[in-house]
């Protein structure tokens, strides 16, 4: 039996994924992916490379997620479910990279600067 061992980033989110063949069972943080991602989105992001490729239910994924928020999170995990489902058949690539499951989104919160209220906003001016 094979296992695979994958990483996906996502803002300041991190996910580890372990896959190997199974019967479909997700686990997030050692918990149940329906109560660590009580939303439904979230639950359809996570699943969305597995569905695209149509292999739901074949797989048992055991995912480490750290770091950022839950949206973060799931984007984390789902692209580094992508990545583990290229190494277990190349074939699934082009349909994965075509939908951008396999590209790291670089969009990161911009840092906050001296002098400002946020990253760009400015302190309220008071004329007196």
């Amino acid at each position: 039996m094979e296992m695979i061992n994958k990483i996906g980033r996502r803002k300041t989110s991190v996910a580890r994924i372990y896959m190997a063949p199974g019967n479909g069972t997700i686990t997030v943080n050692d918990k149940a992916i329906e109560v660590y991602f009580p939303f439904d989105l979230h639950q359809i992001v996570v699943k969305q490379p597995l569905t695209l490729v149509g292999v739901e239910g074949n797989y048992d994924v055991q995912i480490n997620v750290d770091g950022g928020g839950i949206k973060g999170q799931a984007e984390a995990a789902r692209m580094a479910i992508s990545r583990a489902l290229c190494e277990f058949d190349a074939e699934h690539r082009p349909a994965l990279k075509k939908e951008g499951f396999l590209t790291r989104d670089p969009r990161m919160v911009e840092r906050k600067k001296p002098g400002r209220r946020k990253a760009r906003r400015k302190f309220q001016f008071s004329k007196r």
